[in-house]
């Protein structure tokens, strides 16, 4: 029996991830600072900050693959916190991992390394060239994990497009909310710019792929169905039927006032949010099908519409204070205001 090791385990995607492994049939362990409500009974739990040598030295041992799945996430604002648990804590973890004889190391990064692509799709080959401070931690988180491979440790990193699926929270809880009370949301300019999501069951059928395949890689994921980010809106409230329409606002002007309003600390954006909102950025995904055999089963509007439907069902739960971010529906602040103005807005 593969046993299997889940750093961030109780986090949105961590969580699902390990419910994938333990229905594979893998013995799995979660090192994470908090446990989850609805962790199982046979998963194993160490508590525990991935900073921390003696933990992660503990949580490594007995163990064949790691799955690093620990960040600190951009709404988490913290620029200390940035480096020191995604930088510094993945090169420990993957010094442990070397120490214990791990197997495998699956990494998961962030495609906020490429920042704004000169150019789409964006390749296995293409430069990252990260923007803000989440992008260049994760980039160098990367680099530890090519630095160990180069001193013989099996490691794969796998950067996802931005999750999607059952559950997901976080910026998208304040979405949900809006369109599920008939509020108008927007797009920064016309809305053309295409925008690729991954659903979160795809990205962990692709982490456990590459589990499996011997030898170091790196790996982009998302979905082979997608368009622009009105398109992808626009279905979204064709679907929720709440009279919710998608509006256009000044792309300059409005990334200026999130960016305001967030060091004001009234509403919950990050730089990613106002930089990359009107870019566009796709994956070319056929070295994942060529070399994993992965083919997703999401499109942008089913996982929009998955998503959607899970948080109307669960929405008396998405507000509860939780540990991970990316679990519960970050805090509105000010555009609890704006939501008004969008739901008494003419025409």
């Amino acid at each position: 029996m593969t046993r299997s090791l889940v750093t961030g385990g109780s986090g949105y995607f961590g969580s699902l991830l390990v419910q994938r492994l333990s229905a594979a049939g893998h013995d799995v362990r979660i090192l994470d600072l908090d446990d989850a409500d609805d962790r199982s009974g046979d998963v194993e739990f160490v508590r525990g900050d991935i900073r921390d040598a003696a933990t992660v030295a503990a949580a490594v041992e007995g163990i064949d693959v790691v799955f690093n799945n620990v960040a600190q996430v951009p709404l988490a604002m913290d620029l200390q916190l940035l480096r020191t648990v995604n930088v510094d804590g993945t090169r420990l973890l993957l010094d442990a991992a070397a120490r214990a004889g791990v197997a495998k190391v699956v990494h998961t990064s962030s495609s906020a390394v490429f920042g704004i692509p000169a150019s789409n799709p964006v390749l296995p080959t293409t430069v990252p060239s990260p923007v803000e401070a989440y992008g260049h931690a994760k980039l160098a988180a990367e680099w530890a994990c090519l630095d160990a491979a180069t001193k013989g440790l099996d490691v794969s990193i796998v950067r996802p497009r931005t999750i999607l699926g059952h559950g997901r929270l976080g910026i998208f809880g304040i979405l949900f909310d809006w369109i599920a009370d008939g509020a108008d949301v927007v797009v920064l300019g016309d809305g053309s710019n295409r925008y690729q999501f991954v659903h979160a069951d795809d990205l962990a059928e692709l982490c456990l792929l590459a589990s499996d395949r011997t030898g170091p890689m790196i790996v982009n994921a998302g979905t082979d169905r997608f368009g622009t980010m009105r398109e992808s809106l626009e279905s979204l409230c064709r679907h929720a039927g709440t009279g919710s329409k998608v509006r256009s606002l000044p792309a300059r002007a409005t990334s200026l006032a999130m960016q305001a309003a967030a060091g004001l600390h009234l509403a919950p954006f990050a730089p990613y949010h106002w930089i990359m909102y009107s870019k566009s950025l796709w994956f070319d995904i056929d070295h994942a099908r060529e070399g994993l055999g992965w083919q997703p089963k999401f499109s942008n509007e089913e996982m929009f519409a998955a998503s959607y439907d899970w948080f109307v069902e669960h929405r008396a739960i998405t507000e509860q204070a939780g540990a991970s971010h990316h679990r519960t529906t970050a805090k509105q602040g000010a555009l609890k205001l704006v939501k008004w103005g969008m739901q008494h807005l003419p025409g």
